[in-house]
């Protein structure tokens, strides 16, 4: 048996919201495999429909031998995504969808230069590590691809713009700054997650990425909505771009789009998909026929029931992090949509960075999160400042199940603090 550190839970088996490790104990799981296993660990009706896909064929190259469960797939995304998006790439993960949406627009604008936002994550290859704005991900694997910029994120609890305050458009309209400043007028893309997850929680203030279209489409760019994380039914709407006045140019997608099997892809408008000629991207496996298979089920699950689910408990999670905000001063601030929430933990001792609230505190927030797994309790920890808990569980959670989750981060800030 290996040694596993000390937030790790191994695991053996799991199913709907539990997690079980190899001694047999169990754990409520408020985390997902970081927002991935939205319809629950060992949904039957996923598990169904991948074996049942098995025993037809595994594998076949779908850019080789077009198949029905991929042909279905894309069908069914032409239906559910925003706007006029028509067309998907499929591959296996959600940085290779970024890396495939950059080229799209590359290709397609003419231009080369992508901007992103601070503080976002989309992924850790070298053409989405360059769009990732943390720099803890980079050390060591400089230099990534170029033409690059990053703006101001929507973090209005840190923001100096707001000087911590709810976040205004000051933060999209700071954009062009960034464009005037520090590109060379050749913009391809803007690429944006409309909900934060890596970076915090961060959930921008109506009109940001309406914004942001607009900016995108001045300059002849595309707006790239990296839902990644945010998708999927996790917000408590299918996308978390439906709760913004905006329409993204292209979608990428993965995480939660097959439950756990590894799938991703991105969409756009036929317009744009077209300029893609054969040979400018494959992937082997993408597309795996097994992987769209879950893929179909998961969102039939989702359509019946669970992103309904997650817009109630979501609710009413809202309203119990905001007890806690009003009951520990170390609750800094709770935010977030449907079932990806955040708590962001402070120490009011110190100052913050830029002088903007109290400091962030990973040294709790680590203990906080040590404690809940005592309780049997899995919840993830992240924000750029690691000082943020996330609750992001699979969209199946009851509301018992939820309620033991938060009365227990409630005892554990309570011990902790």
């Amino acid at each position: 048996m290996p040694i596993w550190k000390s937030l790790d839970v191994p695991l053996e088996r799991a199913t709907g919201c539990t997690v079980q490790d190899f001694d047999g104990n169990e754990y409520l799981d408020v985390f997902s495999g970081i927002a991935v296993t939205n319809a629950g660990h060992r949904n039957e009706r996923v598990v169904e429909a991948a074996k049942d896909q098995l025993d037809e064929f595994v594998h076949g190259c779908s850019y080789v031998h077009p198949n029905q469960p991929v042909a279905d797939l894309a069908e069914r995304l032409s239906e559910v995504t925003p706007g006029d998006l028509q067309k998907s790439f499929f591959c296996n993960s959600g940085t290779e969808a970024v890396e495939g949406a950059i080229k799209l627009a590359r290709k397609y604008t003419g231009s080369k230069e992508v901007l992103a936002v601070e503080m976002g994550f989309h992924g850790r290859t070298l053409g989405s590590l360059a769009l990732t704005g943390n720099r803890a991900y980079k050390a060591g694997m400089a230099p990534t691809i170029n033409d690059v910029a990053h703006i101001q994120p929507p973090y209005g609890y840190r923001c100096q713009s707001c000087d911590g305050g709810p976040c205004t458009n000051a933060c999209a309209t700071n954009v062009e700054r960034v464009i005037d400043s520090h590109t060379a007028g050749d913009l391809a893309a803007i690429v944006v997650e409309p909900v934060m997850g890596e970076g915090g929680i961060i959930v921008p203030p109506q009109g940001w990425l309406a914004e942001l279209e607009a900016v995108a489409h001045e300059h002849d760019a595309l707006l790239i909505a990296d839902e990644v994380q945010s998708g999927y039914g996790r917000t408590g709407s299918f996308w978390a771009v439906d709760h913004f006045e905006a329409e993204p140019d292209i979608v990428t997608q993965a995480k939660g789009i097959a439950n756990g099997l590894p799938l991703g892809a991105f969409t756009a408008s036929a317009e744009v998909a077209d300029t893609f000629q054969a040979g400018d991207h494959l992937s082997t496996f993408g597309g795996n026929p097994v992987a769209c298979a879950a893929a179909l089920a998961t969102i039939a699950e989702l359509e019946d029931g669970l992103i309904d689910n997650a817009a109630d408990q979501g609710a009413w999670l809202a309203e119990r992090l905001d007890e806690l905000e009003a009951r520990f001063d170390v609750v800094g601030e709770t935010r977030g949509l449907g079932l990806m929430q955040g708590v962001e933990l402070v120490d009011t001792s110190e100052t913050g960075p830029q002088g903007v609230g109290p400091a962030p505190d990973s040294t709790l927030a680590k203990h906080v999160s040590r404690n809940l797994r005592e309780r049997g309790i899995v919840m993830g920890v992240g924000g750029f400042h690691t000082n943020v808990m996330r609750i992001q569980p699979p969209l199946s959670i009851s509301r018992t199940q939820f309620e033991r989750a938060i009365d227990g981060l409630e005892a554990a800030i309570e011990a902790e603090r």
